[in-house]
């Protein structure tokens, strides 16, 4: 086999990453990139790493943003030159924006090739301009030639994305011939790591104005802890982790559209990125509202109010507000939400109150046989999972419906908001259930509609050999994009133009296409129906299809 200064350097490239702890590689099959993927592979042999196949490029892309969000960790993404560099892009702007690191690796044709119109040759150093934290364009090795700059780069590399928490590219160029025998594969111990963010001394938020406790998406159990301490309202959206707690408002939406409560805040402090209602930016550009805004990790900041906000990275309480404010939020949400009970016990025929238990009974069983909405549909999904599960909620009208109907529950909820695109759902969740891989036999359930799971069908494909968590996709189907029958366009445009262009109904056999990637396919007709199969999921993975109304 002849020497390949291109394996060589690969294999000095992954090894550095893997001594400062890398621990996943995604691959996405290419010629250029040939070395990198052996490489990977070379250091999973070695138990030093774990690769995940993918076919697809942008399918590559949202599987390493899952993995990042679920260990926390810079996770790795190989491609190869020309546009498969481009179809990581939507996964790049989404880690962006959601602030998730991710470590690019695109290789790509030496200098002597670029800028002559050689094939699969485009100008990839800074393709994802300012979603990226830092660009490493890294010349072609030569032979014999020191690779200690290559590994200056890769430290510097890893180091970026876990201090930023972004992306970060490396644009790696490699000239034939591609493949070799590797001097080394192994880890490569290099310097301590820098200490995790200093986000200096914590603002001290005394007791007094009328406050809320804002909890988008990303805030973590520290937004309930702080709601709690301040004794505020907490206003937790569906995905933001903290949606649990004495202080929680499930109902937050029509409360603060009451002028009694939403219309006397004096004050918002703001944890992660609020995107699932309008009503919190409207709050938030009021004049007469002081703004704290808790900095995120990475991504960018949420400020409606165009500068006007105190933005800090740590906050604390000063003692406990106004019980009586908090209280007021509280027992108003729990009036507006409906609960939903368990089957009672229908007792003996002769025990006081027999009949009036069978009645119930009754109805409890004819609600259990009728059609399935969407409230009920998020309901029995939130109910059947729990703290060793994870929730993987799609950008459709269900996470909506979860956001203004569900109680409060200490679960791991995961979704796309940092730009909130239908991109990738099925991909991010498979990344998720690889990434919780040894914690336990929890389920990554997946709640979406029809066309984000078409958007993303490519997933469904399993790499043959690789491990595949237990996924459960509930597609909620109501035959195209009901989203946009509740904007304006739904009523001014022509019926036929709407249904065409944005509706977009299709006609999709779901159990057809879950047959051909070897999936397990359900049709789900009644609420019974509904909660035995979630919470009895099939082993691997499944699809359950749940007819919905127009």
């Amino acid at each position: 086999m002849p020497d390949s200064p291109a394996a060589d350097a690969a294999a000095r490239l992954l090894g550095v990453l893997a001594g400062q702890g890398l621990r996943h590689v995604v691959v996405s099959p290419g010629s250029r990139s040939q070395a990198l993927a052996l490489a990977a592979v070379a250091l999973e042999r070695a138990r030093a790493l774990t690769v995940h196949v993918r076919i697809d490029e942008r399918v590559a892309g949202f599987t390493a943003l899952g993995l990042a969000v679920e260990t926390g960790t810079p996770v790795a993404v190989v491609v190869t030159s020309g546009t498969a560099v481009a179809e990581l892009h939507p996964a790049v702007l989404e880690a962006h924006h959601a602030g998730v690191p991710l470590l690019l690796l695109t290789a790509d044709r030496p200098d002597e090739l670029r800028g002559i119109g050689a094939n699969q040759a485009t100008d990839q150093p800074g393709i994802f301009g300012s979603a990226v934290a830092e660009v490493h364009d890294v010349a072609a090795p030569e032979p014999g030639e020191d690779l200690a700059p290559l590994q200056a780069a890769a430290e510097r590399a890893y180091r970026a994305a876990l201090v930023t928490r972004q992306p970060v590219q490396m644009n790696v160029a490699y000239r034939e011939p591609l493949s070799g025998a590797p001097t080394e594969v192994a880890p490569i111990a290099v310097g301590a790591l820098p200490p995790a963010v200093d986000h200096g001394p914590a603002l001290r938020v005394e007791p007094g104005p009328r406050t809320v406790v804002i909890a988008g998406d990303r805030a973590g159990e520290e937004a309930e802890a702080f709601a709690r301490a301040l004794d505020a309202p907490l206003l937790a959206e569906v995905s933001s982790g903290a949606r649990f707690g004495p202080n929680l408002v499930g109902a937050y939406r029509a409360l603060l559209d009451d002028a009694d409560l939403g219309g006397r805040v004096e004050r918002a402090v703001v944890f992660g990125h609020p995107t699932l209602s309008r009503q919190v930016p409207r709050l938030l550009q009021r004049e007469d509202v002081e703004t704290v805004l808790v900095g995120p990790p990475g991504g960018e900041w949420f400020d409606p109010s165009r500068g006007r906000a105190t933005r800090t990275g740590r906050v604390e309480a000063g003692g406990p507000g106004d019980h009586a404010w908090r209280g007021a939020w509280v027992h108003a949400s729990r009036r507006l939400l409906d609960a939903t009970e368990d089957l009672p016990y229908a007792g003996r025929p002769d025990e006081p109150g027999a009949r009036e238990r069978r009645d119930h009974t009754r109805t409890e069983l004819a609600a259990l046989r009728a059609p399935i909405t969407r409230r009920v549909l998020v309901d029995a999904v939130w109910r059947a999972t729990w703290p060793h599960d994870r929730l993987v909620l799609g950008a459709s009208r269900l996470i909506r419906e979860a956001d203004d109907a569900v109680p409060g529950k200490r679960i791991r909820v995961v979704a796309n908001r940092g730009l909130a695109g239908i991109d990738g759902t099925v991909s991010t969740a498979t990344g998720v259930g690889l990434g919780m891989a040894g914690e336990g036999s929890g389920t990554v359930r997946v709640l979406l509609g029809d066309l984000t799971l078409l958007h993303d069908a490519g997933a469904l494909l399993r790499t043959p050999g690789e491990a595949w968590p237990r996924l459960q996709v509930v597609v909620g189907d109501d035959g195209g994009g009901s989203i946009f029958d509740s904007l304006e366009v739904a009523g001014t445009a022509d019926p036929a133009d709407f249904e065409r262009v944005l509706r977009t109904p299709r006609p999709v056999d779901l159990a057809a296409l879950a047959a051909a990637y070897g999936w397990t396919h359900r049709r789900i007709e009644t609420r019974g129906d509904l909660d035995r199969a979630l919470t009895a999921p099939e082993p691997g993975q499944s699809l359950l299809e749940v007819p919905l109304a127009r």
